[in-house]
């Protein structure tokens, strides 16, 4: 935690559902939380459990707030969308928590075009958290739609999934994975990394972020540090890393 503030990082992004995230990084941001941007989730959809989850991850966090408070995984409209905005549900009580300082901005998480467009005309949500990936953009057609959406209601755009490459290959056991805490096989080459987090970071995009393992998010931390993230990809660039895209990807828009 200390190495990542020193060497720039100021958002994290943690939810009840990340194992024991929350107890790890409470004690662990506690000293530099005035200098980070803090973001948390619920999963909950009724109102009672999702107030409850708040308060639990504000002691858990060690803070009286969090910067970004986000629904979690917005997937279907009946089960997701229609179910938050139910009187005396999940977005009243989130918005008196607003009120109240315990929460600053408003956002929501989605896997899925189709809710997250139907969030978006819901409420006037400040940020959105969404797969923004070349391979979901460019093979699945996933993606450019939702950000066009985003842009036209100024939200925050935080990218999901830069650094993905493909589903796992079928029938490869979990035990089996190299990178475990990584639901999807990432890149992990410095070279295409730095491709990817390229291509994704010059979208219209506030901030993107690396998978779940230290390693990786080093890779990513280092190439920014070395100021390798700059410039935006030339057309030979793009080339190789559409070639690279040639595995099922993690998300895709489904067929007509």
């Amino acid at each position: 935690m200390a190495e990542a503030v020193d060497r720039g990082i100021n958002y994290f992004d943690v939810a009840p559902s990340y194992g024991n995230a929350e107890e790890r990084l409470g004690p662990a941001l506690a000293p530099h939380r005035g200098k980070v941007f803090l973001a948390c989730k619920t999963g909950q959809r009724g109102g009672a459990e999702a107030e409850k989850e708040l308060e639990n991850s504000l002691k858990l966090m060690q803070t009286d707030h969090f910067d970004l408070y986000q629904l979690h995984a917005i997937t279907k409209i009946a089960e997701d969308v229609e179910w938050v905005f139910q009187p005396g549900g999940v977005m009243e009580r989130l918005v008196k928590a607003r009120e109240a300082g315990k929460i600053r901005f408003l956002g929501f998480s989605a896997h899925s075009e189709e809710a997250a467009r139907a969030a978006m005309e819901r409420f006037a949500f400040d940020t959105i958290l969404f797969p923004f990936n070349f391979s979901t953009w460019v093979n699945g057609r996933f993606g450019p739609g939702v950000l066009e959406l985003a842009r036209e209601h100024k939200m925050g755009v935080l990218a999901l999934k830069a650094m993905a490459l493909q589903q796992w290959p079928q029938g490869l056991k979990e035990e089996d994975r190299k990178w475990r805490k990584a639901w999807y096989e990432p890149l992990e080459k410095e070279a295409d990394v730095e491709l990817a987090l390229r291509y994704t970071l010059h979208l219209p995009v506030t901030a993107a972020l690396p998978p779940g393992h230290w390693e990786l998010f080093r890779i990513a931390v280092d190439l920014a540090a070395a100021g390798r993230l700059k410039e935006p990809l030339r057309e030979s660039e793009r080339e190789r890393l559409i070639a690279l895209a040639k595995g099922k990807p993690i998300f895709e828009k489904p067929k007509a």
